[in-house]
């Protein structure tokens, strides 16, 4: 061993009693031959410690050391000292607990060395006292050697079988689980609950619930997912994850699982049921052991099986089984949680499909860009753009925000884009299509509050009051008429609660493009009026929602001393398309993460 690499320091009076040393070791595996290389060596300098204590010695150092780096995994500050009678007292310090036991069954897999501790239970033969402090954030176990050591183990055979036991280490068995149990089954379950509960991907909570078990509670693990919509049976086949403490057992292991797929039990049942042991699978050491199934249920459907197993037991303690069935109805809900989330987030992703152009119309004589950008893209965004032909040579425009996301968002935008097309080409002109729009969505939402105030009486539930039922849906919006002709575009435009439009000249200018009007949706028999202006070749019209205008940066909006007409005349001789990506990237910067709200930008710009 490199001595050099392990960082310590060291005190030392090698010819007196009262001798003493210090180290502080990094938490890895080399702890513990570090800690015994020193010790070893300060001690060798003492001519009167005895042989006997030399070698207790440096086991408990070793043990105390192995003991540290193992269930805390931090640094760890050893002390030794020879005291004036000649015992030997060593202190191990650590900052107990970072991190929950790497392997507290004594199994495999903890570090790739041979190094696990075997216990307290050989500082206790070894010391004539020992004990632990504990201070906040911190934790010391002490021991006491007596002078000269321990009395000869091999004046009795029971004695000397008993000390070989406790300096072997430990195989997997039921005390050991007790043990650990005690010690950390509840703050494991809580772990595991927070880990797996942040899930929506149901492939990485399989694959989380095996690092969980393996080595800690059992040698492997498998998981069979099936089909939600089956009440029994479904999980023929191989299973979906495998993992084994020795990665080199995983295909084998696979192969033999895969021809023992886990027959359910009738009923809903999450068991633990026997399931046949693998032996060839495992080599020779597993020729022998016991494995158990789960059923993962959650809601009232299986969702799949887990089945565990370690090698040399007869049977799983039955503190174990109980740890296990907990976690699996933890694992059972992540699961559905995930399901849930990937059908929540297909059906989003149709129905924004649905609720979106499939194409944007080309307009003769203008050229068009477009960003939009959903801050949920897990579900339907708040914003919506069109552009697409009305007949007689028109082309129209809308870009519309919905109060509210998600299904609400969706139901409006649903009324709104298919009731615009359809009003535009019917020959409505601008200001037509926004009064009709307004009327219809003030129908919509009376409509559905009175079907909630009849449910709530037919259910027997309390007196109806205003805003009960669904609330009044708004929509802003700016909706526009191109008509292309010789010299330019004809642009007839309304706005209603929506951010105004801004043309920008070729020249740099920046002028607005219609006047503020109320909201869709909040006044009865609202009147709109549109205006009309001329695109010249080089004009641009800019149209955005309010996810440009409001971006924030501290207590600053974007818009915030006409900002965004100042970003727009920076972009003077610029394409349609390049406005529209400055304008983009100029709203990402001036907030600094990610947005807060849907943004919708379309640039048309006469040629």
């Amino acid at each position: 061993m490199d001595m050099a690499a392990i960082p310590t320091q060291r005190e030392s009076e090698p010819r007196a009693r009262g001798a003493r040393g210090r180290a502080t070791l990094p938490g890895s595996p080399l702890a513990p031959g570090a800690a015994r290389a020193l010790v070893q060596a300060a001690l060798a300098e003492e001519p009167d410690v005895a042989a006997r204590l030399a070698d207790d010695a440096l086991a408990v150092v070793s043990e105390l050391v192995t003991n540290a780096v193992v269930h805390a995994g931090t640094d760890v500050e050893v002390d030794w000292r020879l005291e004036e009678d000649g015992a030997f007292v060593v202190e191990v310090h650590d900052r107990h607990p970072s991190r929950a036991p790497r392997d507290p069954l004594g199994g495999e897999g903890a570090y790739d060395t041979p190094e696990y501790g075997r216990g307290l239970r050989l500082v206790t033969t070894l010391a004539e006292s020992w004990g632990v402090t504990y201070r906040t954030g911190a934790k010391t176990v002490w021991a006491r050697l007596p002078p000269g050591g321990v009395e000869d183990p091999g004046a009795a055979p029971e004695a000397a079988l008993q000390v070989a036991e406790d300096l072997a280490p430990q195989p997997n068995r039921a005390v050991g689980d007790r043990d650990w149990l005690g010690r950390g089954a509840l703050s494991f379950l809580a772990e595991a609950s927070d880990l797996l509960a942040g899930q929506l991907d149901e492939n990485l909570v399989t694959a989380l619930t095996g690092q969980l078990i393996v080595p800690r509670l059992a040698d492997w693990c498998a998981v069979w997912l099936e089909d939600e919509a089956s009440v029994r049976g479904g999980v023929g086949g191989g299973p979906d994850r495998v993992w084994h403490a020795s990665e080199n057992r995983i295909e084998e292991l696979r192969c033999a699982l895969e021809k023992e797929p886990p027959c359910p039990p009738e009923g809903l049942r999450s068991g633990p049921e026997p399931y046949p042991w693998p032996g060839d699978a495992l080599g020779p050491q597993g020729a022998d052991g016991t494995a158990l199934a789960y059923r993962l249920i959650a809601g009232g459907r299986p969702l799949g099986t887990l089945v565990i197993g370690r090698c040399g037991l007869a049977r799983f303690p039955d503190e174990v089984t109980g740890l296990v069935e907990d976690l699996g109805r933890r694992v059972a809900l992540a699961i559905g949680a995930a399901r849930q989330y990937a059908r929540q987030a297909t059906i989003s992703a149709v129905l924004q499909r649905g609720l979106l152009p499939g194409a944007v119309a080309e307009i003769p004589g203008v050229s068009s860009a477009l960003v939009y950008e959903p801050c949920d893209k897990g579900g339907p965004s708040g914003d919506f753009y069109d552009l697409f032909p009305a007949g007689d040579g028109r082309w129209c425009f809308a870009v519309g925000d919905v109060q509210g996301k998600g299904p609400e968002a969706a139901v409006v935008i649903g009324l709104a884009r298919p009731w615009l097309r359809l009003l535009a080409r019917e020959g409505y002109r601008v200001a037509d299509v926004l009064d009709r729009l307004n009327q219809l969505l003030l129908d919509d939402a009376t409509e559905a509050a009175d079907a909630a105030a009849r449910a709530l009486v037919a259910a027997g539930g309390r007196p109806v009051t205003p805003g009960d039922g669904p609330q009044t849906r708004f929509l802003s919006l700016l909706y526009g008429e191109l008509t292309p002709h010789d010299g330019g575009v004809r642009c007839t435009l309304a706005s209603a609660g929506h951010p105004l439009p801004l043309v920008l000249g070729p020249d740099g200018t920046v002028r607005t493009a219609a006047r503020p009007q109320t909201l869709l949706g909040v006044v009865e028999d609202e009147t709109y009026t549109s205006e009309t202006l001329d695109l010249r070749p080089g004009d641009s019209l800019l149209c955005v929602t309010d996810g440009v205008t409001e971006r924030r940066s501290g207590s600053r909006q974007f818009d915030d001393g006409d900002g965004l007409a100042l970003a727009l005349s920076g972009c003077a001789g610029l394409s349609a398309e390049l406005i529209a990506e400055r304008i983009r990237r100029l709203v990402h910067d001036f907030g600094g993460g990610l947005p807060e709200d849907d943004l919708a930008l379309l640039v048309l710009q006469a040629e």
